[in-house]
């Protein structure tokens, strides 16, 4: 639905050491990478094409309150996250209940500043607990 209005959508690519971007064109573009993941086939745009993004979506096992993602470990989404200007939505996607009262942080996390969950829709972040109920 978004490429059908226009919007240019970038994937990432598993690289050595971390991940680059390419445009999305279709399902029929995207071969396996190194770790299982589908990526597109297409030309790679550079880890700094993701500075361009008007937003951005990132998946998540678990965001908290405050915007701390928890991802997988590796820190490709920390360490790419870094090139998106100030101001960008980055929105987590979620299971129902992986949006949670708080998790632990490291310096190098880049938040999130919403999360999103099938049943629940979307939730700005940070959360203002007197809102919570």
């Amino acid at each position: 639905m978004l490429r059908a209005g226009g919007t240019e959508i970038l994937l990432p690519v598993v690289v050595t050491d971390g991940l680059d971007w390419a445009r999305y064109t279709g399902a029929d573009a995207l071969v396996t990478g190194p770790l299982g993941t589908r990526a597109p086939a297409g030309p790679r745009l550079g880890p700094a094409a993701l500075a361009t993004a008007g937003a951005v979506l990132v998946p998540a096992l678990a965001v908290d309150h405050r915007g701390v993602r928890l991802g997988r470990g590796g820190g490709y989404y920390d360490r790419a996250l870094a090139a998106v200007p100030a101001g960008v939505s980055l929105a987590a996607l979620l299971h129902d209940g992986e949006l949670v009262e708080r998790l632990p942080a490291d310096p190098w996390d880049t938040t999130v500043t919403s999360a999103v969950e099938p049943t629940i829709g979307w939730t700005e972040l940070p959360v203002v607990e007197h809102h919570v109920r």
